[in-house]
């Protein structure tokens, strides 16, 4: 968060909590949000029943820790924190579970909170993948979308293709003064890829190709940061494959082609009788939970291609890197991680901008318009609005410049190298010269008559952002 978006928020906050001073609901929630600046960025899986969010929290963690099975499918938030040891707590009555840590993950004895009402359930688990955002599994939306909303910081939103009623959500998603001006902080996950292309082995392929192509649909583009296809099966068993597993898929591999083929179409013949392998049904039902079907499939064919897959390790590298894991990684760290003390600072005041709606007084109102002035010209949120218009082809320049524009707003991550287009080794008399040169470049295009006013506006935008490298190169 630059300084100036520091202050404002923080200056209002304060505001705020004199003006309410008297309310204890609205000062605990105003006092709550101003705590979490120094928390890490909270960052909600979020989706419809069946979309893959437990697996993905897994795949994020590479360990197994998510669900955690809720008695009488009680509607529970799930919060994954990193700390020194695993650790449970149910909220709101603060009780301590007993948590043990098994071969394959986190089992938490949740008997221990009955009778008592549980809405959140935080797990401390030690985790490199946790140190710079809790993660928060969800339940199905829409029934979970308010409180995702009011407690998340950012969202992945999980969806099997990125169609129809998927969108609904991330469009009411933009209700509120707060969410039109700072718009996106979704990152779409097509988080069933391998069943978008029918199950073929080039399914994750095909996945990937349609995430570029909702990227590109200028409706999708609005709503969210980036779109990225995942196998979320693959990926997890690509984080947690054991020496046990890769023994039975080498001996799958092993197997002529024409005898094991008619068994990997359907999971009922995988795990029938008169298998063509040496692999006993208990392992195959164990591959099946591990991989699917489908990942069964194309971890047979890596190992039978042997580019580095005849080690468990191999194998396990290749799994990561086809399901979109990584790139979904990036895509978190460059729009979410990257950009951590904004999204707290859009957090504060949409909760903000809450409690001066739902409780008006005197006063109220002039805090609501000191918070409209900071939405407006924090150029925090400048960025986020200009990328959120470029991708939704609201505002359009060549293709040369819309590319340069995208980059230097930090859509692709906020480190100067990185919105400069070059290697993060450059040096920085070099990074000084780039930067300099796609200032007078902007500078122009905001003086050019024969654009738009709009146009002219953006590339204000640009090139304050321009600016915010030089200043940021010079301390």
């Amino acid at each position: 968060m630059t300084s100036v978006l520091e202050e404002s928020v923080w200056r209002l906050m304060h505001g705020a909590l004199d003006l309410y001073h008297d309310s204890p609901p609205a000062a605990e929630q105003l006092r709550h949000h101003l705590s979490r600046f120094d928390e890490p960025l909270r960052i909600a899986i979020a989706g419809p029943w069946q979309a893959g969010k437990s697996t993905l929290v897994n795949a994020i963690v590479g360990e197994e820790v998510a669900p955690i099975e809720v008695p009488d499918a009680e509607q529970v938030f799930t919060w994954y924190q990193d700390g020194p040891e695993p650790h449970a707590t149910a909220y709101p009555a603060g009780i301590e579970l007993p948590v043990a840590r098994t071969a394959n993950g986190l089992r938490v004895d949740i008997r221990r909170w009955r009778p008592a009402p549980v809405n959140d359930l935080v797990i401390t688990w030690p985790s490199r993948a946790l140190r710079n955002a809790t993660l928060v599994d969800t339940p199905a939306l829409p029934d979970s979308g308010d409180k995702v909303l009011r407690d998340a910081d950012a969202v992945l939103y999980l969806t099997r293709d990125g169609r129809g009623t998927d969108l609904e959500w991330l469009e009411s998603a933009q209700d509120g003064t707060v969410a039109r001006a700072a718009p996106v902080n979704v990152i779409l996950v097509l988080s069933r890829a391998d069943e978008i292309g029918g199950g073929r082995i080039d399914a994750l392929l095909a996945a990937k190709q349609l995430a570029r192509k909702h990227h590109r649909d200028h409706h999708v583009g609005s709503l969210c940061l980036a779109v990225v296809a995942l196998g979320g099966l693959v990926a997890l068993a690509g984080r947690v494959l054991g020496d046990r597993d890769y023994t039975a898929l080498s001996t799958l591999a092993g197997t002529p082609r024409p005898e094991l083929e008619p068994y990997l179409l359907t999971t009922d013949r995988f795990v029938g009788e008169d298998f063509p392998a040496p692999v006993d049904v208990r392992t195959r039902e164990d591959l099946l939970d591990r991989l699917g079907i489908f990942g069964v499939r194309l971890a047979t064919t890596l190992i039978r291609a042997g580019t580095g897959t005849d080690t468990r390790a191999g194998l396990a590298a290749e799994l990561v890197r086809r399901s979109g894991l990584s790139e979904l990684r990036e895509a978190v760290g460059r729009c979410f991680v990257d950009r951590a003390d904004a999204l707290k600072a859009r957090s504060a005041l949409a909760a903000l901008e809450a409690v001066l709606r739902t409780e008006p007084r005197p006063g109220s109102e002039k805090l609501l318009a000191d918070l409209e002035h900071t939405l407006t010209n924090a150029h925090d949120f400048r960025e986020l609005r200009l990328v959120a218009a470029l991708q939704g082809h609201r505002i359009k320049f060549g293709a040369e410049l819309e590319a340069e524009a995208r980059r230097l707003v930090g859509e692709g991550g906020t480190s100067p190298a990185t919105r400069l287009g070059v290697d993060p080794r450059t040096n920085p008399g070099q990074l000084w010269e780039l930067a300099s040169g796609a200032l007078a470049r902007w500078q122009e295009q905001t003086e050019d008559p024969l654009l738009s006013l709009e146009q002219r506006r953006a590339a204000a935008v640009v090139v304050r952002s321009c600016e915010g490298i030089l200043h940021a190169l010079s301390s």
